[in-house]
């Protein structure tokens, strides 16, 4: 059995009385999120397949139900938050139809048994809808002003429904009879969860005792329901928050059977502890069983009910025989899909599982887990090669086992200890069942999988979210010790704070070390380090690289961690580094590293040079050695394919995955299953063909590369982008109708406490003066005292009633006027008007009881503050802080800060700007009022320059840098814009604070940025401003005299839409090119001495470039071309003549490679314009010398070809365009004439016919020969193409490509063994369970065995003896000759019988002699016998 595409797919959706439904033909259906996802129950290999999802709704999926009626068993329905109820077709997995009817959200929802177009839903306001789909018809019903929790259609009436609401009340409804009501059935004291029919009609099927209904006497509704056809013989039953299971009869309207819920004993254990217990009452009725009923318990166990028992009801619990089958959590959903064979029953529940049940034996058939967060990261075990560790936003780790035959979903969840998101996970590389994890809150831990344990957490945390783990050799001062104190392999840990800790795997709890203090001790490093995003351990321990915050990779050398290179190529946030595995064909790939940042281009660079010869100082890197191009949002994850050599797969928030042929710098295949931003990705370790991806869509994909249909990523806007733009737009608010009275009620919690009936108008008013009622007017009519008559002289009883009326305090002494005061503000404090409250007050003369009043209720204002001195100054002190606090809670902190100054309160007013993100004002007050050494201002500067930063920011960062006084954080900020003026800019800075090299290196980028747009005068302006770049400054005056000649001369290719920017000595003069060089090199930039050109050769010299390709881009290559040019002149001007040739043979060899041969041929005619005659004198037999001279006739021989008389002796029909001839990688492997990528086909026949058809040309040649002699004595030959004509070079390519061919089968048959294995498991587990699996799976690839018993496979043995026959072979050639290129010496020896047998005296008999000889020896592979037919014959 071949490999096939899974998934682990989002949560069932929670707390929805039906979000998941079984429908005909073993369909089963759940929302989760904004989906439904289908699955496939049985029959086949596996118990179920996930189908698909159905995609349409905005918001949250509440409800989903299926047609079950003939003809359209296809069918289903789904509502969702987002008020709408589509119809799908299952088939196509598209919408039919919609309605958007309901005003309110939408909670229950059912498709009639009955009625074959009936779907009926409800609302959170007690609206029910009836939506006849097929003539587009809809009924609205309003039977309680209630929110309904679910609905149910009867099986047996098509026109009766069960509603079930939010405060226990259930109601049976006719919708034939306007949505009469027929029964109210109370008994329910909580929300109703779930309703159920009796599957079988009457009321038979129980038998009931008397006594159990002796409380149940009551007649509904008040008055005797009357009898009708429809409401005889019918039970249903109810399950409610109240733990009770009610069973009802239809025909006498009232509750027959009241089941009340177990408190069993919790099993497993599974549930957090921490979280309290919670209650789901969902039932089910089994088909054809209405003695039996199913239902949910308290923390997740399922029970089976027998109704036939009196009294105390017996329940027996699901899956006694399996300890730890049951869920761990409640469950919501119970439904039943009939297979073949038996009835299974589905459940969903809390724990994310979703269930499948044997309703005869009652144990757990199979689970599928899901993901209720976004998937951030994927492990595969390096020991357990199977073992998938995956890190969900929900707060759990899954452990799949990818390999398990039986269960393809088998997956151990990892909860205990973990209190956020899991946001990095890493296997320990040696220890089985080892994995450490990293959260959001910062938390760093380890699990051992195969224990029930809780995790070791490190006891230092970060303060930010985790982002990388990864496992590598300890440093100091882990590192420091004997060896057996210390581990051998420590944990390290990179967080958003920027930092990376290092901690122990033997003592977690002791303190974490961060890794910056060995960086700057071992470096001498005084600047500030970059923030620390990534990090990546090569496989050998030796080198470790750290991408940083400002798009900069650093690599350092174990164990100090001494810097030995940065790489200066990403611009953003580096967010994956990913070093090549190191058991590929090539070794030299294992020192490739990928990165990918928040940009959307992937590098890969090799730092084979670096790592193998360490520089004494740091080296800067700014040219990739491939460049992946493609996504187009930022690069989350990277991962190298452990069965290829060189091949990538990057996963990007433009929803896809991209496979790419790193070497050719081709994409491969993309992926685009995914309706979210990939966050990870990981090949799988076993199948070469299987990739395994993690998204925000909260999946988990495994999908096959190939079976997809797309090569490369989709360009411009992506629609995910655009979806979940409209997904977070708000969803617009309906508007209200006008309520008539008596139609629609208010929230039924209103209607349970207050009555309509029983509200009372509000008769409190503001009051004025104290006079506030009617016994006031009634007091005004009392006689007046006389002037002059003392208050003493009232009567005793008059003085009690006084202290009764406080609102005669405006005529009596102050003391009642104080208490009428206080009275009448406490009812304006009470009614909201404080302002009239703080006027009686101040009226009163207590101005601080005012203010502190005031303060207390966060009531302060301008004006109280402006009066505050009038209390004293410490009162207006302390008036003036509380106002400040009060202004803070109301985000007023400038007004805060303001108002601090005025009391002369500075650093607090500082303070408090700059800890809510103020530091324009803050700068401006520090500026303004502190001394200008003050450290304070320093540290805003640097804060806000930071956040500027993060934010993207880069000017306005560089500028608060500069505040801060530091040039360096300023410049290699701003070189982060990396346009022309901020490169420049940032390279002045780098030289201000004193850092050379970094300022150089800005330089340089600077210029490459204008060579780009061909401005090569502000390019030189740039680079003379440096004098470590004087090199760099003949490379690109080199460059701009050959993109001149190249214009000139080659205009169709090389001619560039933008206006070029030249120098006046660019223009051609009559003296050869060399000579040009060397006179602008001397006038412009003043080199006259053998020491100014060894010191600008020494500056070049340690630049390397990786080799060209097909896909190089010209305007790269010519670059590169022009730097290998540069030193070979400077070699030559110093005499060193070596070292002239090798920089020579370096252009040359980079053009040919990169499959431009005109190219090539123009440098020959540009620096050998007299051949290679003058060298050979110097040189002899230097090897570099004869791969260069090879290269030169190998331009001259196709030149020759290709100008060939019009009219040749022989007419042949042209088969072949001889361009394809021309290389596009190296040698032969680039031009088609030999066949690398298939191995040589060695049949006996091929040299029989090869000798076959030679003597016919050498015979046929030999006459033309004769017949051309006399007439044409002085036609050009091919005696300067016979250094071409090398055995030994034919030799050497012929063992390389035998090694290539081996290896290519030997990689072949490691991959064909992993698949037999599979398949051979496979078939042992068939045989075991079906055995009509074996002869299923022995059928299953037909064209495979043929293809077997045609091409019999070699012995492992066998291969083993050739390709050591090859390497010894191999060894055997000197390593000069190995060392320099040479061009395919067969194909050369085609040509030149091509040319032969059309032009006679061009090839004499000894050269002729020497081809064919070449020929006969080696080119037995396929690709040689059928071009040799094509040219000569």
């Amino acid at each position: 059995m071949g490999p096939e595409p899974r998934m682990l797919t989002p949560s069932p959706n929670w707390y929805c009385s039906r979000s998941s439904d079984a429908g005909p033909g073993g369909l089963f259906g759940f929302a989760a999120r904004n989906s439904v996802y289908l699955l496939q129950i049985g029959p086949g290999l596996s118990p179920f397949h996930v189908l698909g999802e159905l995609v349409g709704h905005t918001e949250r999926v509440s409800g989903f139900t299926f047609s079950h009626h003939v003809g359209q068993t296809n069918f289903c329905a789904s509502s969702s938050d987002d008020g709408t109820v589509k119809i799908w077709d299952v088939d196509t997995r598209t919408v039919v139809t919609e309605h958007t009817l309901h005003q309110n959200t939408i909670s229950a929802l059912h498709w009639s048994p009955k009625v074959k177009d009936l779907i009926v839903s409800g609302d959170e306001k007690g609206i029910v809808i009836c939506y006849w789909n097929n003539r587009n018809d809809s009924q609205h019903f309003f039977p309680e002003p209630r929110t309904i929790f679910c609905i149910t259609c009867s099986p047996h009436h098509e026109d009766l429904v069960a509603i079930g609401y939010k405060d226990g009340m259930v109601v049976i409804i006719d919708i034939s009879r306007k949505g009469d009501i027929l029964h109210r059935l109370r008994g329910h004291d909580d929300e109703i969860h779930s309703i159920a029919w009796c599957p079988l009609l009457g009321e038979e099927c129980l038998t009931i005792r008397p006594e159990e209904n002796s409380d149940e006497h009551e007649i509904p509704n008040g008055k005797v329901a009357p009898q009708t056809p429809v409401t005889k013989g019918c039970y249903l039953a109810t399950g409610s928050k109240d733990q009770t299971i009610r069973i009802w009869s239809c025909s006498k309207g009232r509750g027959v059977m009241t089941l009340k819920l177990p408190f069993l004993k919790r099993r497993g254990g599974g549930v957090d502890p921490t979280v309290k217990e919670r209650i789901w009452l969902t039932i089910f009725w089994p088909t054809g069983q209405p003695t039996q009923l199913v239902s949910s318990c308290f923390g997740g166990e399922l029970l089976l009910w027998d109704l036939t028992h009196s009294g105390k009801r017996k329940c027996t619990l699901f899956s006694t025989s399996s300890e730890g089958q049951n869920h761990s959590r409640i469950v919501f959903n119970l439904c039943s899909v009939q297979t073949e064979e038996k009835e299974l029953l589905l459940s969903i529940s809390m724990d994310r599982d979703v269930k499948c049940w044997d309703l005869t034996t009652l144990e757990c058939c199979w689970t599928l887990p899901s993901l209720g967060g976004f998937v951030y990261s994927l492990a595969f075990s390096p020991v357990d090669m199977g073992c998938l560790a995956i890190g969900v936003g929900d707060g759990m780790i899954r452990v799949w086992n990818t390999l398990s035959i039986k269960n393809n979903h088998d997956v151990k969840t990892f909860w205990q200890g973990i209190k956020s998101k899991v946001t990095s996970l890493s296997w320990h590389p040696t220890k089985e069942g080892c994995l450490a994890f990293g959260t959001d809150d910062g938390k760093v831990g380890m699990y051992d999988t195969y224990s029930n344990k809780p995790p070791q957490i490190s006891s230092t945390y970060h303060k930010k979210t985790v982002y990388s783990l990864a496992w590598g050799p300890p440093v100091p001062p882990i590192s420091v010790g004997r060896d057996g104190d210390k581990p051998a392999i420590t944990l390290y840990s990179c967080a958003g704070e920027g930092i990376i800790l290092q901690h122990n795997p033997w003592k977690l709890s002791g303190e974490a070390y961060d890794i910056n203090k060995v960086i700057r001790d071992t470096n001498a490093i005084k600047y500030k380090l970059p923030a620390h995003t990534e990090i990546s351990w090569k496989a050998d321990g030796t080198i470790m690289a750290l991408g940083n915050e400002d798009g900069s990779i650093e690599v350092f050398q174990a164990p100090n961690l001494k810097l030995i290179c940065t790489i200066q190529q990403h611009h953003k946030l580096v967010n994956a580094i990913r070093w090549h595995h190191e058991h590929g064909t090539n070794p030299e790939l294992s020192c490739l590293i990928a990165s990918g940042s928040n940009n959307a281009v992937i590098y890969v660079h090799n730092l084979k040079s670096v790592i193998e010869n360490t520089p004494e100082s740091p080296v800067t890197i700014t040219e990739p050695f491939r460049t992946l191009s493609g996504h187009t949002a930022k690069i989350t994850s990277l991962a190298w394919s452990p069965h290829h050599d060189g091949r990538l797969v990057s996963a990007c928030y433009d929803g896809t995955a991209q496979v790419w042929d790193v070497l050719r710098e081709e994409p491969l295949c993309n992926y685009r299953g995914h309706r979210g931003r990939l966050l990870c990705v990981q090949w799988s370790p076993l199948d070469p063909d299987s990739i395994f991806s993690g998204a925000d869509d909260f999946c988990v994909h495994k999908w096959l590369i190939s079976m997809q249909d797309h090569t490369r990523p989709p360009q411009g806007k992506k629609g995910i982008e655009l979806e979940k733009k409209r997904l977070s737009q708000p969803k617009p608010k309906i508007k209200k109708k006008k309520k008539l009275t008596g139609k629609v009620a208010a929230k039924q919690e209103v209607i349970d406490v207050v009555d309509e009936e029983d509200c009372t108008k509000d008769s409190s008013l503001p009051i004025e003066n104290g006079v506030s009622d009617q016994e006031g007017e009634d007091e005004a009519q009392e006689p007046e005292i006389p002037n002059g008559t003392s208050s003493n002289e009232l009567n005793e009883d008059m003085a009690a009633s006084l202290n009764e009326r406080i609102h005669l305090g405006l005529f009596t002494d102050r003391t009642a006027l104080y208490r009428m005061i206080e009275a009448e503000g406490k009812s304006h404090l009470e009614n909201g008007h404080p302002d009239l409250f703080h006027q009686l007050m101040l009226w009163k003369g207590d101005l601080k009881g005012v203010l502190q009043a005031a303060a207390e209720r966060a009531e302060l204002t301008d004006q109280l503050v402006a009066m505050a001195p009038a209390a004293g100054y410490q009162m207006w002190l302390w008036t003036v802080e509380a106002f400040a606090k009060q202004l803070c809670f109301q985000d007023q902190y400038v007004k805060a800060a303001s108002h601090l100054l005025s009391i002369h309160k500075v650093y607090e007013a500082v303070e408090l700007l700059k800890s809510n993100h103020f530091y324009r004002e803050a700068i401006a007050i520090a500026k303004a009022r502190l001394r200008p050494e003050d450290p304070i201002l320093k540290d805003l500067y640097s804060s806000w320059g930071a956040i500027l930063e993060r934010d993207g920011h880069y000017a306005m960062a560089a500028k608060c840098y500069l505040g801060a006084t530091s040039a360096y954080d300023a410049a290699k900020v701003l070189a982060k814009k990396g346009d022309v003026a901020s490169l420049r800019t940032a390279a002045e800075l780098a030289l201000i604070a004193e850092e050379k090299e970094l300022s150089s290196s800005f330089s340089f980028r600077c210029a490459q940025e204008l060579l780009s747009v061909r401005n090569w005068v502000g390019a030189q302006e740039v680079l003379q401003q440096q004098e470590c770049l004087l090199g760099q400054c003949l490379v690109f005056c080199l460059h701009e005299l050959l993109s001149k000649h190249l214009e000139e001369s080659q205009p169709s290719e090389w001619k560039s839409s933008s206006f070029p920017s030249y120098h006046s000595w660019a223009i051609r003069t009559e003296s050869s090119f060399m000579e040009r060089v060397i006179t602008v090199w001397k006038s412009t930039f003043g080199l006259e001495t053998t020491e100014q050109y060894q010191t600008a050769f020494r500056q070049l010299h340690s630049i390397e470039y990786p080799s060209a390709t097909g896909h190089t881009l010209s305007k790269q290559l010519l670059f590169h071309i022009s730097h290998d040019l540069t030193l070979a002149v400077l070699s030559q001007q110093t005499a060193s003549w070596p070292e002239a040739v090798r920089a020579l043979l370096a252009a040359v060899t980079r053009s040919y490679d990169s499959g431009n041969f005109t190219l090539m041929q123009e440098i020959c005619t540009l620096f050998l314009p007299k051949g290679c005659d003058h060298l050979r004198e110097k040189l002899g037999e230097e090897p570099a010398f004869k791969s260069l001279e090879a290269f030169f006739s190998y331009g001259q021989l196709y030149d020759l070809w290709w100008n060939l008389p019009r009219t040749p002796l022989i007419q042949i029909q042209c088969v072949a365009d001889p361009v394809p001839f021309i290389g596009t990688a190296s040698g032969g492997e680039q031009n088609g004439l030999s066949d690398t990528s298939s191995p040589e086909v060695t049949d006996p026949e091929a040299f029989t016919q090869l000798n076959d058809v030679l003597p016919q040309v050498a015979i046929l040649s030999t006459d033309l020969e004769q017949d051309q002699r006399s007439t044409e004595k002085k036609q050009p030959t091919l005696s300067a193409c016979e250094v071409l004509i090398s055995q030994m070079h034919a030799d050497l390519q012929s063992t390389q490509k035998a090694i290539t061919e081996v290896q290519e089968t030997l990689a072949e048959m490691i991959r064909q063994h992993q698949r037999n294995q599979l398949c051979k498991a496979t078939m042992n587990s068939a045989e075991e369970g079906d055995p009509s699996m074996k002869s299923q799976l022995y059928s299953e690839n037909p064209d495979s065995q043929s293809k077997e018993q045609v091409n019999e496979p070699v012995s492992l043995a066998e291969l083993t003896k050739r390709l050591s026959e090859a390497n010894k072979k191999m060894a055997g050639f000197p390593e000069n000759i190995k060392t320099f290129p040479f061009p395919d010496v067969l194909e050369c020896c085609l040509v030149m019988l091509h040319i032969g047998s059309q032009c006679s005296g061009y090839l004499s008999l000894d050269m002729q002699q020497q081809v064919l000889e070449l020929l006969q020896k080696y080119g037995k592979s396929k690709v040689y016998k059928r071009n040799f037919q094509i040219f000569c014959t």
